[in-house]
C-alpha cells in the first residue's frame, strides 16, 4: 500500500518522460493478472478508450479494508491503472473517496503527456472503483 507521495518520489528519480513512459509500462506489467471470471460487463470502464476492467472487494483479513483486480489491454493506461490500484488497494472505503484524481495527474505530471481521451478514460476508472466500493458498503450495511 503505497501513498502517493512514494509514487511521485519514484516518478521523481527518472529524467525525462520517456524513462517515466517506461517505468508506467513496467508497473503495469506487474499488475497481477485479474481472474477472467470478473472481467464482466460491470467490471469494464465505460468511457475509457482501452478495454479496462476494475473489480473490488473486501480485504480477507480486515472486511473494513478493500482489494481491487484490474486489467487492460493498453500498456500506458494499465501502467496508470496499476498506480490507481496501489493508491487504492488495502485502503478503507472512505480513504478511497477522497482520492483525488486530479492530484494523481497533477504530482505525476500526466496531464502533459496523456491525451484529453485518456484523461476521461482515467477519470472513468476511480468513478467506477468509487461506485463498486459504494456498492460494498450497502451489501455490509
Amino acid at each position: 500500500m503505497a501513498s502517493l507521495d512514494d509514487i511521485v518520489e519514484n516518478f521523481n528519480l527518472l529524467g525525462d518522460w520517456e524513462q517515466r513512459y517506461l517505468y508506467l509500462t513496467e508497473l503495469g506489467k506487474k499488475l497481477p493478472a485479474m481472474p477472467d471470471e470478473l472481467k464482466t460487463g460491470d467490471n469494464r470502464v465505460k468511457g475509457c478508450m482501452s478495454k479496462v476492467w476494475v473489480s473490488a472487494c473486501h480485504d480477507e483479513g480486515d472486511a473494513s479494508r478493500i482489494r481491487f483486480h484490474g486489467d487492460c489491454d493498453t500498456s500506458t493506461i494499465k501502467g496508470v491503472l496499476a498506480i490507481l490500484i496501489e493508491l487504492a488497494s488495502g485502503r478503507t472505503a472512505e480513504e478511497i473517496e477522497k482520492l483525488d484524481v486530479d492530484e494523481v495527474f497533477e504530482r505525476l505530471h500526466l496531464y502533459e503527456h496523456l491525451s484529453p481521451n485518456r484523461h476521461v478514460g482515467v477519470y472513468a476508472i476511480v468513478e467506477l472503483m468509487k461506485q463498486q466500493v459504494r456498492g460494498l458498503a450497502k451489501e455490509v450495511a
